[in-house]
C-alpha cells in the first residue's frame, strides 16, 4: 500500500475529485497554498494498493492540465518600490505534483 500526495491547482480540483469518486477511489482533500505564486491549490491524499497506483496516476494526468498564465511579480522586499515597475510574466501553472510514500500500516475504523 502507498500514500499518494497530489498537489493540484484549484481549477482542476473538482474535476479530479469527481473522476476519483467515479472510479471508487477514496481521497482526502486539503486546501493548500503554493509558495511560488501564492495561489490556491488542493492537496489530495490517496491511500491506494500498489497494483492501482498507475490507475490513479492516469486519472490525475487526465484531469490536471498544465496551462500558461500571466502573473505580475511582487515588488522586491529590499528595494524601493517607486523605481520598481512590474511587468506581467507568463508562467506555466497547473498539472500535478505527486509524491508516493510507503505505508507501513493502514487501519480504517
Amino acid at each position: 500500500m502507498k500514500l499518494l500526495v497530489a498537489v493540484v491547482q484549484d481549477k482542476d480540483s473538482n474535476r479530479l475529485s469527481n473522476a476519483l469518486i467515479k472510479e471508487g477511489i477514496r481521497a482526502t482533500k486539503l486546501a493548500s497554498t503554493g509558495g511560488f505564486l501564492r495561489a490556491g491549490n488542493t492537496t489530495f491524499m490517496v491511500g491506494i494498493e500498489d497494483e492501482r497506483i498507475q490507475e490513479v496516476f492516469k486519472i490525475i494526468q487526465t484531469n490536471c492540465k498544465v496551462r500558461d498564465q500571466l502573473v505580475t511579480p511582487v515588488s522586491p522586499m529590499g528595494g524601493t518600490a517607486d523605481s520598481y515597475i512590474p511587468f506581467p510574466v507568463e508562467v506555466q501553472v497547473g498539472g500535478a505534483a505527486v509524491f508516493v510514500l510507503p505505508v507501513e500500516r493502514f487501519e480504517h475504523f
